[in-house]
């Protein structure tokens, strides 16, 4: 409650959207608690915000350092030049661009260092070492969980009679505030935290009954790709939340597109963790249940790159590679049974040299828009009975 005095019209109260699509998946219902509009596009200002307003004056007269892919980046950022503090931050190599002129754009001066957030992380604190600024830490800090836990009071006051609240998960920070806040006052709420499971470090450090670094990631989500969870995150999370899941790079990408299609939210990998949860195990949580979307800062490129790997994941591209007679009027005809199919064709390619093939032969390498798996399925079998030898 102090920390949600203390934010006051600072951050906004994000909207819950109802999500008819998902309540008729799961059998119950289903919202979104869309903080990918919260301001600088996701949850991380709520935490930057408290932990720098309470700096004193002499500890802001230094300035504040950060380590950031780019969302607590622009929370700091912002945080900062609103209580006319200098900021710097350090951001892993090749965080995404719009980001990084975000973060620039709020104020805050950008540094590049190392592959890892840890790399960055590391170099904020010997920036902070060397100049006395204050290391605004992502997420391994009283002030930053309090700021974090106020969404959680917004769900329970938003969905009074939630069952389930479902939190993508990094290093923590999120998941630890929301569930040390919903369990304070509704304890009979389930709290399920989300990972990556290509950078899911909550499941073996849970196991190991101690906080435990990962050896390597490799995921899209770039906002929760964290590789070792916090001292004080770990242990509220251990108390507090009820179960950690992973999902897939497949589930995130038609998670993302799903939110784009039905419910018209655009977000990254990350915030579209929870949804990816509830799709890939729509009986596994008691409804009313609550999916945050945790931000929404994603690089077009990337935005499309994400919608093409989701469609192909929904099977709704379909790539081929069929041998046809190397006759006239061959590829005429292969196309003409494509399109009695209803597939609609997206891109074609011969490939008339090659070891596999005989001399009468060419290989056609065809991609195709399907309506889904079904349609995919009956596409297949459709050029099989015309007799296509197809891959």
């Amino acid at each position: 409650m102090a920390a949600r005095e203390v934010l006051g019209d600072h951050v906004v109260t994000t909207p819950i959207e109802s999500s008819r699509w998902l309540s008729a998946l799961v059998g119950g219902p289903v919202s979104l608690k869309c903080e990918n509009l919260q301001r600088t596009g996701s949850f991380k200002s709520r935490g930057a915000f408290v932990r720098i307003s309470r700096l004193t004056p002499e500890e802001r007269a230094h300035g504040v350092v950060a380590a950031s892919a780019g969302n607590h980046a622009q929370g700091v950022a912002l945080a900062a030049t609103t209580l006319g503090i200098r900021s710097t931050v350090f951001m892993p190599e090749g965080a995404p661009i719009p980001k990084e002129k975000a973060t620039r754009g709020y104020g805050a001066d950008v540094v590049f260092h190392g592959r890892y957030l840890e790399d960055s992380l590391a170099a904020a604190r010997a920036f902070a070492e060397e100049t006395g600024a204050v290391l605004i830490h992502p997420f391994d800090h009283v002030d930053v969980v309090a700021g974090q836990g106020t969404l959680g009071l917004e769900v329970l006051e938003q969905c009074p009679d939630v069952r389930t609240v479902l939190v993508p998960t990094g290093g923590g920070g999120l998941l630890a505030g929301v569930a040390i806040a919903i369990k304070a006052l509704r304890p009979d709420v389930r709290v399920v935290g989300v990972q990556a499971e290509a950078a899911a470090a909550f499941p073996g450090s849970l196991a190991a009954g101690q906080p435990v670094p990962l050896e390597s990631m490799s995921t899209m989500a770039d906002g929760i790709a964290v590789g070792r969870p916090g001292d004080i995150t770990f242990a509220a999370v251990r108390d507090h939340v009820d179960e950690v899941v992973t999902v897939s790079e497949e589930s995130l990408s038609v998670a993302l597109l799903a939110l784009v299609e039905r419910a018209k939210q655009v977000v990254e990998p990350a915030g579209a963790a929870a949804v990816a949860a509830l799709l890939d195990d729509p009986t596994g949580f008691e409804t009313p249940a609550v999916a945050v979307l945790s931000g929404g800062n994603i690089d077009p490129l990337l935005l499309s790159k994400v919608i093409r790997h989701g469609l192909s994941a929904a099977g709704r591209y379909l790539y081929l590679r069929v041998l046809i007679p190397d006759l006239p009027g061959g590829l005429a005809a292969l196309l003409t049974d494509v399109s009695e199919t209803g597939a609609n064709v997206l891109e074609v390619a011969h490939e008339r040299i090659s070891p596999t093939l005989t001399l009468n032969e060419v290989e056609v390498r065809i991609q195709l828009e399907t309506r889904g798996e079904p349609h995919a399925e009956q596409v297949l079998a459709r050029l099989r009975e015309r007799g296509y030898r197809v891959d």
